[in-house]
């Protein structure tokens, strides 16, 4: 087959190779336009783009595929399938209707739960207890469509929306994998309509999110700190300093002082009171620092060691 792919992060490389490794002919890979990065804002392409000029695969970068041009260079590739990975643009009407089988998306998600734009992170900090990856027909609507394939992981006690990240994208390349050949060999199983009970939306990430609220629960606190690691990362203000957040976990139990203030600090961590029980925090940054733990934070500040509980 004729395969056009499109994605941009980082997420949806291990698709790109997935498609790449299939045996059939990737004619054409699409990427959203390099973007500024970095201290210098020097424009940057991204990870698709670079894991496709490593393969010696064209690439196309148009800044929205609306434009009856962009859509007409897409035609010419001749596709027979589109698989589409964490693109980050629309695809018009037109343009879903060009390949001979359709449009694949490779979602993070259990869908119809965390349809949209963060569904890892959602995850991890609604409590979820597994997520997954499904492959998906594509239609006009947002993740709507009818799922072909799905794989299943549990979510971790430890896990944070890197380590879940890189799972995802490793089963995500697996389940394309696997409906390639099965397409190829006549064995792919009829798309199975999503339900329409259970759909949830995960909103893109704001980084104003990532300011810590004790007055929460110690657990929701977690999971957030969890979830925003290795981006936006969480931040907190502890004693008049406002630090990053990369580590923490739940001591519980009732506390006297009020929500916000150090119950105890030493070698084990901060602890901090919430709405519910206490948030010790085990890794955190200075404005301008490193990553450091919570012991070495204390001995530049020692006036806030306190007895741990």
């Amino acid at each position: 087959m004729r395969i056009v792919f499109a994605g941009t992060p980082d997420f949806a490389t291990a698709c790109l190779r997935a498609c790449i490794d299939s045996g059939h002919h990737v004619v054409a890979v699409y990427t959203q336009p390099d973007r500024p990065a970095g201290r210098g804002r020097k424009l940057s392409p991204s990870p698709v783009k670079q894991a496709a000029l490593e393969a010696a695969l064209p690439v196309r970068q148009p800044e929205s595929l609306r434009d009856p041009a962009a859509q007409a260079q897409l035609a010419a590739f001749q596709p027979d399938l589109l698989v589409v990975v964490a693109y980050g643009l629309i695809l018009p009407r037109k343009v879903l209707a060009m390949p001979r089988q359709g449009c694949w998306n490779v979602h993070a998600s259990l869908l119809p739960r965390w349809r949209g734009a963060a569904p890892i992170q959602r995850a991890i900090l609604a409590g979820d207890a597994e997520t997954g990856v499904d492959l998906m027909q594509m239609e006009a609507g947002l993740d709507t469509g009818p799922v072909l394939l799905q794989r299943r992981t549990p979510i971790e006690a430890v896990d944070t929306g890197g380590s879940l990240h890189d799972r995802l994208s490793l089963l995500g390349a697996d389940v394309l994998g696997e409906g390639l050949r099965r397409l190829f060999d006549g064995s792919l199983p009829a798309a199975s309509p999503q339900p329409e009970a259970g759909v949830s939306y995960a909103h893109k990430l704001d980084k104003a999110e990532a300011l810590l609220d004790f007055n929460q629960s110690a657990a929701a606190l977690e999971r957030k700190i969890r979830a925003f690691d290795p981006w936006p990362v969480a931040e907190a203000e502890v004693a008049g300093e406002k630090l990053r957040i990369w580590a923490a976990s739940v001591i519980e139990g009732q506390h006297p002082q009020r929500v916000g203030q150090i119950v105890a600090a030493g070698r084990d961590g901060i602890d901090i009171a919430c709405g519910e029980h206490t948030l010790r925090l085990h890794a955190l940054q200075r404005p301008g620092g490193k990553r450091i733990s919570a012991g070495d934070y204390l001995n530049a500040r020692p006036e806030l060691r306190q007895p741990t509980r």
